[in-house]
């Protein structure tokens, strides 16, 4: 797997990953809320399945 998250993208995604899975487990926002969990693992693996199959990447690259 190679890093197509980075930066700002990846810091939105654990935040609102993990806010989603908080509300979730308070019953705030129902089941729907769970999906804040691949939200959030896309955010700490750095890796996006639907971003490697559209050609995006939002990490720098290395030199």
């Amino acid at each position: 797997m190679k890093s197509n998250v980075g930066g700002a993208d990846k810091i939105a995604r654990i935040v609102i990953g993990a806010l989603l899975i908080g509300l979730a487990l308070t019953g705030v926002i129902g089941a729907w809320g769970w999906i804040g969990v691949l939200a959030l693992a896309t955010g700490l693996f750095n890796f996006c399945p639907a971003y490697g199959l559209l050609g995006i990447n939002t990490c720098k690259l290395k030199k």
